[in-house]
């Protein structure tokens, strides 16, 4: 798959992790919908930023391979203390890092058996 198609895959189906997000947050009381009003302005800018497809394949190829790449992105997002865009541009890096990693541990151990 070449660079563009998995960015288009990943745009897609953080978009429509978004879309679910959206429609249960719509389904909630008022005052739940303020509690986590950042939260869904954060993880648009972060399906935005996919958009824009500046992700390099390193990135992109861990993240597709995780049942939600956004909440993985927005989490890293939030426990890290940066700027605004720089946040959620290191936190794909370190949720793909991450994501790696913990897939490498795993093959290590299967191959260990």
């Amino acid at each position: 798959m070449i660079d563009e198609e998995m960015q288009a895959k990943l745009y897609q189906k953080m978009s429509a992790e978004q879309e679910q997000y959206r429609k249960w947050l719509l389904g909630q009381p008022p005052d739940q919908m303020l509690t986590h009003a950042l939260e869904y302005a954060i993880r648009e800018a972060i399906v935005e930023e996919t958009k824009e497809g500046e992700l390099p394949v390193t990135q992109i190829g861990p993240l597709l391979k995780v049942r939600k790449p956004l909440a993985e992105v927005f989490q890293q997002w939030q426990n890290h203390q940066v700027g605004y865009l720089e946040g959620i541009r290191d936190a794909y890096e370190r949720s793909a890092d991450a994501i790696s990693y913990q897939q490498q541990q795993r093959k290590t151990q299967r191959e260990g058996r």
